[in-house]
């Protein structure tokens, strides 16, 4: 018996982002939207059909968590005259002038969540249709449904609690109107399956609900359907001990990234609970080495009988690409390394009959290829490169030659920009010329000087559009680049990259993230050649840009066969040298982005100061090259900056912006109050909604910016990237916002 904890919606060929896109802008309608979406999940099943169940609910139009808060009714009060889909996409995108919902990570993953918002004075109405609606289809289609669900404990303590609410009232409020969710679910099938997924007991206790954990879900299993209570990413050691003495009838577990869950199993076999056993890894991309698998499981089986043992990925596959089908230019025998989420089941299917039953002659000759697959990785020559490793055994330099005091009045003296400088954090708007001038160069369609002039034209209209409307701090645009991550990684060795491994970030946003496989080494400039020609079109300073070493790891599917710490080390190696080039080159600020550095924290307390002292380490490794003159910025995406300001501060960058533009400055609090030395640069408009903001609106998040941080230390900019929206919204927002400066700074 066999299951999944989820499987990826975006679909084969992002069907799904196209149709977003279409209904978003205008060129299809709801209805049309529906029959893909439809369509995709009747697809997504029948690879589930050999299962025991296919995942129902899994499946969303932007956001699980999201879909959660639509369905309870815990609508914010600027969204409630609207309902449907113009409510459910103005909560995630924004709608007139309703600021968007927050985004921030799932867990230290690369998936957005829409952060719930909620009060005690909030009045629920529950909206079952979703679920009621997919789970009939699955039944149509003669599947047999569980229904996922986030738990009630995870959804409340993911949310956005009102500042003036006590968080007993709105757990009482929330957990009432959970409650009538299931009682209205219930009535769908006498057979129902709810699993119900609490990652968030993988960070440990709450004292603020853990006692609450066994009478809550003690409630839950007496509305008489099977219930299941999934964690992954980590160790459950605490909640599963509480679980273990409650009603449900089976706890899931990730036995990959959580190992200790291990020691669990002598009170899941006295309990006489199902287990299912996270065994597949949900995350990365390798071939499962299936006979280490079958090897942990006869472990487990030790102590909890194999009828009681349910095998499943270690999380949801929403985190990996959908098949390797289309994979057909990649190198075959880095190809053969692989596995995607279709092929994922195909690797538990069959771990499942080698576990509970025997393997006949075809499912042998799968099992021995799994072998030979595993052996040829271990020794193929692709991986090993003597240079990198030799390079990694000399003195290494990890601090700036001179203190940031100092450092920071060169900087000014050098640089002479104002008070308030604003700037952006890199792209503008990836247009569909931009995309189809890029392919076409790719195909081999239009030869390298067509492409470049193309490229240049591009740059050239960002400059001029920058100088127009008095931005102080001008960036190239990032035309040749078609992600912060894949653009670097194309250059680097040790890197591969897919066709068609796109994976959802949020919405209709998916990446492609980069395949490290081997050892990594910069052979030549990524970026000097655009970045001195947009430089040599303007007398005002350029930045260079650059992704960091942490956010390139964590933004990638990374080797398992060595630390994650000796893999982004080889990496920071070759992020100095572009730093040294660039500087050498007359570039006087180059910002080294590091979006995904808080992704990477350990969900665990104890594991926190292990990954900071080698994700500092690489940072610094990549920017103690710069001359005290040479202004290194950093941007973070989505951080919640309390539990780590310490840490940013000791990253020793001259300036950080940050994502802040739907939190007001609630974010900045915590850098005032600790003091906090560096320059910052706050965002004051929203990226990620296609809203224009007004003069004034951006006027009132700058004067916000100043009660929490002297003028001295403050930058204006927007939020992130300008890539994914379009130049008719950036055009004026950018507008507004050096207006609003200037009058500002008046």
């Amino acid at each position: 018996m066999s299951i999944i904890i989820g499987f990826p919606r975006i679909g084969e060929h992002r069907e799904l982002k196209k149709a977003l896109e279409g209904f978003w802008s205008g060129k299809s309608n709801a209805e049309e939207l529906e029959r893909t979406a439809k369509e995709l999940r009747a697809k997504h099943w029948s690879y589930q059909k050999n299962l025991d169940y296919v995942s129902v609910n899994d499946f969303s139009f932007y956001d699980n968590v999201l879909d959660l808060a639509y369905a309870l009714g815990a609508i914010p009060e600027r969204f409630r005259q609207y309902n449907g889909l113009e409510l459910y996409f103005g909560m995630a995108r924004g709608l007139n002038d309703s600021v968007a919902c927050e985004m921030t990570k799932w867990f230290n993953t690369n998936y957005h969540y829409v952060v719930p918002e909620l009060s005690q004075t909030d009045n629920y109405k529950i909206n079952t249709s979703k679920i009621e609606r997919e789970y009939a289809e699955a039944k149509s289609l003669g599947y047999r449904p569980k229904i996922n669900l986030i738990g009630l404990f995870t959804f409340i303590s993911l949310s956005k609690i009102a500042e003036k609410s006590n968080f007993e009232n709105v757990f009482e409020r929330v957990k009432s109107a959970y409650f009538e969710l299931l009682d209205s679910l219930k009535k769908i099938d006498s057979n129902l399956v709810i699993q119900f997924d609490e990652p968030i007991f993988s960070k440990g206790k709450d004292e603020r609900f853990y006692g609450k954990i066994k009478d809550i879900y003690n409630q839950i299993a007496s509305k008489g359907f099977k219930t299941i209570v999934t964690t992954y990413f980590e160790h459950s050691l605490e909640a599963t001990e509480i679980l273990c003495q409650t009603n449900i009838d089976g706890i899931g577990l990730d036995f990959l990234y959580g190992e200790k869950n291990l020691s669990s199993l002598n009170q899941i076999a006295k309990s006489d609970k199902t287990l299912y056993a996270g065994i597949i890894d949900g995350r990365n991309i390798w071939v499962a080495d299936l006979e280490k698998k079958l090897s942990i499981l006869e472990k487990i089986a030790q102590e909890i009988p194999k009828e009681k043992i349910i095998l499943s990925t270690s999380c949801s596959l929403l985190h990996v690409p959908f098949s390797k089908n289309s994979e057909i230019k990649m190198d075959k025998e880095i190809l053969s390394w692989l596995s995607y989420a279709r092929e994922k089941i195909g690797e538990l299917e069959l771990l499942e009959t080698a576990f509970k039953g025997s393997l006949n002659a075809e499912d042998k000759q799968k099992w021995q290829e799994n072998i030979s697959i595993n052996a040829n990785r271990k020794t193929s020559t692709k991986i090993n490169d003597k240079s990198t490793q030799e390079r990694l055994k000399q003195p290494i330099k990890t601090q700036r030659d001179v203190a940031f005091k100092e450092r920071i009045k060169l900087q000014h003296q050098s640089l002479n920009y104002p008070i308030l400088p604003t700037t952006t954090i890199g792209s503008f708007p990836q247009t569909p010329e931009l995309r189809a001038l890029r392919l076409s160069f790719k195909k081999g369609e239009i030869d390298e000087k067509t492409y470049e002039k193309g490229i240049e034209s591009y740059i050239k209209d960002c400059v001029a559009f920058q100088e127009e409307i008095g931005l102080d701090v001008l960036v190239h645009g990032e035309p040749e680049r078609n992600d912060m991550v894949e653009y670097f990684g194309e250059q680097l060795k040790g890197f591969v990259f897919s066709q068609n491994g796109w994976v959802q970030s949020y919405g209709s946003r998916c990446v492609k993230p980069p395949i490290i496989f081997g050892d990594v080494s910069r052979p030549k400039p990524m970026t000097l050649k655009w970045i001195t020609y947009a430089q040599s079109l303007t007398s005002k300073i350029l930045k260079g840009m650059l992704t960091g070493p942490v956010t390139i790891l964590n933004w990638s599917f990374v080797r398992d066969d060595i630390p994650r710490s000796a893999v982004c080390k080889q990496i920071s190696l070759g992020i100095s040298d572009e730093i040294n080039d660039l500087q050498n080159a007359g570039i006087k600020i180059i910002q080294v982005d590091e979006a995904a550095f808080k992704e990477g924290y350990p969900l665990r307390k104890e594991n926190i100061k292990t990954y900071e002292e080698w994700a500092l380490d690489c940072f610094k490794v990549s920017t103690s090259i710069a001359n005290p003159t040479t202004q290194i910025h950093t941007h973070m995406c989505y951080s919640e900056f309390n539990d780590i300001i310490k840490t940013i501060e000791d990253l020793d960058a001259d300036v950080i912006s940050i994502e802040t533009a739907r939190s007001g400055n609630e974010l900045l609090k915590v850098f005032a109050n600790v003091g906090y030395s560096h320059e910052v640069g706050p965002g004051v408009y929203d990226i990620h909604s296609p809203r224009i903001p007004s003069k004034e609106e951006i006027k009132k998040q700058i004067k916000l910016l100043l009660e929490v941080l002297p003028k001295e230390q403050l930058w204006i900019n927007p939020d992130c990237g300008l890539k994914t929206r379009k130049w008719e919204e950036v055009k004026p927002s950018l507008k507004n916002l050096v207006e609003a400066v200037k009058e500002i700074r008046e």
